[in-house]
């Protein structure tokens, strides 16, 4: 959720005051790091997941699966056996835990990062297990965590927390949720408010509905209390806020409430951060599809199957002026995205990265760029950070309004952490042995932690072959976000095609220095990574194709990794877990997998399970009872109780 300090933070009509003394000094937070950092050479590609978790409390009297907000106590428990463990010699830090932005989450990383070794890729799933295993220590009778991406009935009608809350509050002014369901931190509800006030009204998410046999058209969702005037945002849903066949949701909770698995990378230097934050961005939309696990919200089954627009609209604090909505007056710029979206520029110095990459028009802060550009700062980078600090911080502390720029980066990381994109550049931290890194963004979480770890252990492998075969995913940034917006369709990871660059390697560049000497682009046996043709450098491709190749035409991710093993010093068993791995999320993006049929999205599953449940009236309407037996389904997944071939622990072909 990004910087989590402690203090009073100041609400929006006094922080205001102080947003550009946080942009200045943030900036020479920024050169003070850099200047001390910039040729930082560490252990190369050290990683860590960041996994987030949902406290279900199972209602079994009355068939009702509510979000528990009994997680403050459960996160006291985790971060009183943490502290033990880092100050007892003898123990080991297992895993680590964060508190989220909703209280019924909670976030769990490994006690220490994932090493470069091969065989270090196989703690990864291990690892996930002992966190599940540590929160069910402490949860009560009727009470389980899943790893699910939304909450299906959040914001519905009747009883979905435990205990039980009625809809508004101060904060979020929402129809559907209460103030309750947001983090007691002070940094949560200051954040809720603050979007608020300074967009200059309630957030409005509208998702596409699902049409299905049943439901009206046009779809008017009739559990909006159109006529109620509580809050003075509530006359928005009758003039325009909540659209004609989309379910509509008016709080931060709806978005920041969900869950997503994250990957954080560490490198040897700031070329190797920059290199794969570029590379590893033309993917973040192909894992979206392919991770996809959002297909319903409000109780209500979407058109769509992720989260990542909810989560936009969900924090998108521009005003008016910044959409475009009414000419600039009290505002600087026209804003075409939310802080909560896909990256505007690539920031690598790769020779490979042409002008013509960077096609949309960049948004940024001309005095910044030039501050940055005077202190020796390139102009990729320099670009890239003022276009991040158009942004204004949403929370302020009073107590930190002052700081040592030398020896602290809590300003910049105030703006930094709040541009919410699919990847992100991170600078070391001040006084670490900690190096450069960065972080991939865009995965949905999955049901269970073999899933998980195969999609985090996936990437975790095409970081390997990017640095040390020096690949080039490169294609015009405006083509990824429109695989973006491809990403949210239904059933995206099997029916639709996007856009990816036909030759991953057909610039005369050698590859990057990486973890395992030896290795060059020519000992891939003479595969072919491009189809030859002398047109446009990227065509539209299934993520079959992207993931898994085709018939000599293009050599696929997947079977370039086991190229990249089978050149590498691996033992037997190292090597078949890793295969079972990879095998998932081949199988995932094929339509023409096992004997049995494809393994589909976890959204395809959840919708699948919907539509075929006998209480389904095929209106798009998920009733109590088909969410209580989803969950019980969920929970025997997990356990192994339930042996469901997409989702099953321990994969076999």
């Amino acid at each position: 959720m990004g910087l989590l300090s402690l203090g009073t933070p100041l609400p929006w009509d006094k922080s205001q005051q102080y947003t550009e003394l946080i942009r200045h000094h943030g900036i020479e937070q920024f050169l003070a790091l850099y200047n001390k950092m910039k040729d930082k050479k560490t252990e190369c590609l050290l990683f860590g997941d960041e996994v987030e978790y949902m406290v279900i409390f199972m209602d079994h009297n009355n068939k009702n699966a509510k979000l528990s907000l009994r997680v403050s106590e459960i996160f006291s428990e985790l971060a009183k056996e943490e502290a033990e463990a880092e100050n007892d010699p003898k123990k080991t830090v297992q895993s680590g835990w964060r508190p989220e932005y909703a209280r019924y989450m909670l976030e769990g990383t490994p006690g220490t990062p994932f090493g470069n070794r091969l065989v270090d890729l196989t703690r990864v799933e291990s690892s996930m297990k002992l966190r599940r295993q540590t929160v069910m220590k402490y949860l009560r009778a009727n009470e389980t965590v899943v790893t699910v991406t939304s909450f299906p009935r959040l914001g519905c009608l009747g009883e979905f927390l435990e205990p039980h809350f009625e809809p508004g509050g101060p904060v979020a002014k929402s129809l559907f949720v209460p103030d309750e369901v947001i983090n007691p931190h002070p940094r949560f509800p200051t954040l809720t408010a603050n979007i608020r006030t300074r967009r200059g009204s309630k957030v409005a998410i509208n998702m596409p509905i699902f049409h299905d046999i049943k439901t009206p058209k046009p779809f008017i969702d009739p559990t909006i209390p159109w006529n109620r005037d509580k809050f003075p945002e509530d006359r928005e849903a009758a003039s325009g806020a909540a659209l004609p066949d989309h379910i509509y949701m008016d709080a931060m909770s709806f978005g920041m409430g969900s869950c997503c698995l994250q990957i954080t990378f560490q490198t040897r230097t700031i070329g190797d951060a920059r290199r794969l934050y570029d590379q590893l961005a033309t993917l973040t939309p192909i894992m979206l599809a392919l991770t996809a696990a959002a297909p319903i919200w409000r109780g209500y089954l979407s058109d769509t199957d992720c989260r990542w627009d909810v989560i936009a609209s969900s924090v998108d604090d521009r005003t008016k002026e910044e959409r475009g909505l009414e000419p600039l007056k009290n505002n600087k710029f026209v804003i075409n995205k939310s802080r909560y979206d896909s990256i505007d520029t690539y920031i690598s110095t790769d020779a490979r990265l042409k002008p013509e990459y960077n096609d949309l028009p960049l948004v940024y802060d001309e005095s910044i760029y030039k501050k940055l550009i005077d202190n020796g700062i390139d102009d990729l980078l320099a670009r890239h950070l003022a276009h991040l600090f158009i942004r204004d911080p949403l929370v302020i502390y009073d107590e930190l309004l002052h700081q040592d720029n030398e020896t602290s980066t809590d300003h910049f990381e105030n703006i930094q952490s709040t541009n919410w994109q699919t990847v992100r550049f991170k600078p070391p931290p001040p006084n670490s042995n900690i190096g450069w890194r960065v972080e991939f963004r865009s995965m949905e979480v999955q049901i269970t932690d073999f899933e998980n770890a195969a999609f985090a252990i996936f990437i975790a492998l095409l970081t390997r072959i990017i640095l040390v075969y020096g690949l080039n995913f490169y294609i015009p940034i405006s083509k990824v976000d429109q695989n973006m917006g491809i990403a949210h369709k239904r059933g995206a990871a099997l029916n639709e095609e996007f856009w990816f660059r036909k030759s991953i390697y057909d610039d005369p560049v050698p590859p990057a220095g990486g973890c395992h000497k030896g290795h060059h682009v020519s000992e891939i046996n003479g595969a072919n990574l491009t189809n030859g043709s002398t047109n446009a450098k990227w065509e539209k491709m299934t993520i079959d194709r992207i993931i898994n190749g085709d018939d000599g035409h293009f050599i696929g991710l997947i079977p370039l990794i086991k190229r990249y093993l089978d050149t590498s010093d691996i033992d037997h068993d190292t090597r078949r877990q890793l295969d079972r791995y990879l095998d998932l999320v081949s199988k995932r993006a094929s339509d023409t997998s096992i004997p049995t049929g494809n393994l589909p999205t976890t959204a395809t599953w959840i919708r699948e399970f919907v539509r075929s449940h006998p209480k389904y009236n095929y209106d798009s309407v998920v009733s109590q009872e088909i969410n209580y037996d989803l969950f019980k389904t969920i929970e025997k997944i997990q356990t192994g109780q339930t042996k469901v071939p997409a989702f099953l622990d321990g994969f076999e072909i």
